[in-house]
């Protein structure tokens, strides 16, 4: 996620509007999709030659580097995608990224240079911590700078808090967040009847936390006879060897693990366990981030899942343009909140008649947009969106499936759907309105 803490001279521009699929029940298989409507858009719209810039505030260098810049360039191949015409307002929007090394102080001092350079609309995902900084920072701003109000448009970080105790008229969710995506694991968890005795392992920070909370919470309602038998945190970004968190699982007869790890912490625990002869199940949040495939490769077929809000083998427009990505990058694309931000812009700017935030956040609560597997929307309650979640399993791909994941020859099988109205969480947001 990280660029240098100046701005390129080229910017990419990014926009969106809805492309179509399929929502609906509980499904066994694989959703096919529809095409984009981003083709069927009109040749012009009301903003047409507006130009929208964004800073993506996110991590580039260190251990979980590799995965802020695989999500950047994201950010440039839907640009192109989504640009002008590819959006229902017709603007073009310029992106460029900060590199914060996964550090609040840095993502706050990226903020004040975005900012100072006109730039309205900041993107940030990877650390809640880091999430947490900028939405306060950001409302603080709007409050003193009546006129210059930014937008945050969060793409990864899922801690509840920050759609609910700590949530933020200026703050827009575009990932599901820990409970939601705990709920769908839960659910399949308890129809698992081999699993009898749990490990929890996190990384030590604000999701780390609250993956254990919601873990042990949502099993006790769903699976009171599952033993949670360890837990663990350890440092974000810092331990390099997971073998003594792993003779620790064993040691406690643990048969699965759940952990909301990502990035290096998760590949090299998957390695660990390749390694240390640990047979047991993982469930994950980030199976498919950079440089965990390759981790897993064969060792985790069966028995490594993951719950996200897409996976490798959407089916129809999303399978042509994980494929023309990784053509052109020789990178995998998998975060698709970056075509959910830019659907919704470009529809709440339409509906706005204008890019200017204040009018566009007034036009992003409860917007509703056909996205690249159904019909997702932003809960005007707390800006979270609602979304259908997969559960995916690591297995050989081909057939119906033949998406692999840094060249693995494996890829991750849906399993099964959690449509909207399963995967969604109450909220407690008491958001303040400006007047």
């Amino acid at each position: 996620m990280r660029s240098r803490n100046r701005f390129p001279r080229r910017h990419l521009a990014l926009v969106a509007l809805a492309s179509g699929l399929l929502l609906g029940g509980l499904a066994q298989a694989q959703a096919p999709a529809k095409p984009a409507a981003a083709k069927a858009a009109a040749p012009a719209g009301p903003l047409a030659g507006q130009v929208v810039k964004m800073v993506r505030i996110d991590a580039q260098t260190g251990l979980l580097g590799p995965v802020g810049v695989s999500q950047l360039k994201g950010y440039q191949f839907f640009a192109d995608k989504f640009s002008g015409a590819g959006n229902p307002a017709g603007v073009k929007f310029e992106v460029t990224g900060i590199d914060n090394k996964l550090s609040p102080t840095e993502s706050l001092n990226a903020l004040k240079a975005a900012i100072d350079q006109g730039v309205r609309y900041i993107i940030q995902g990877n650390g809640s911590s880091v999430a947490l900084a900028l939405s306060d920072a950001i409302s603080k701003h709007n409050e003193r700078n009546p006129g210059k109000e930014v937008i945050f448009l969060n793409d990864s970080a899922v801690d509840p808090d920050l759609t609910n105790s700590k949530c933020s008229y200026w703050h827009f969710r575009f990932d599901a967040d820990t409970s939601m995506k705990m709920e769908a694991m839960s659910s399949f968890i308890g129809e698992q009847k081999d699993i009898k005795k749990v490990y929890i392992l996190g990384q030590n920070y604000s999701h780390g936390v609250q993956v254990a909370k919601y873990a042990k919470e949502t099993l006790a309602r769903k699976r009171p006879d599952i033993q949670i038998v360890g837990e663990d945190l350890h440092p974000l970004a810092q331990t390099r060897d997971f073998a003594p968190y792993i003779a620790k699982i064993k040691a406690a007869g643990a048969d699965t693990v759940i952990t909301g790890n990502w990035g290096s912490d998760l590949s090299l625990l998957v390695k660990a366990a390749n390694e240390g002869g640990f047979t047991g199940k993982f469930f994950t949040y980030y199976a498919g981030v950079t440089g965990t495939p390759t981790a897993l490769g064969n060792n985790g077929a069966g028995r490594v899942y993951q719950i996200a809000y897409n996976h490798y083998n959407m089916g129809g427009q999303m399978d042509k343009w994980m494929s023309e990505f990784k053509t052109k990058y020789n990178d995998d694309f998998y975060t698709g909140s970056t075509i959910r931000i830019f659907e919704t812009l470009g529809a709440a700017m339409a509906k706005a008649k204008s890019t200017d935030p204040v009018k566009v956040a007034a036009a992003l609560e409860g917007i509703r947009v056909q996205s690249f597997n159904g019909e997702v929307e932003i809960r005007k309650a707390d800006h979270q969106l609602q979304q259908p979640l997969y559960m995916t399993v690591w297995q050989k791909a081909g057939g119906k499936y033949p998406y692999s994941p840094e060249n693995t020859g494996m890829t991750l099988v849906p399993l099964k759907e959690y449509p909207n109205y399963i995967s969604s969480t109450p909220t407690s947001c008491q958001m303040k309105r400006p007047s």
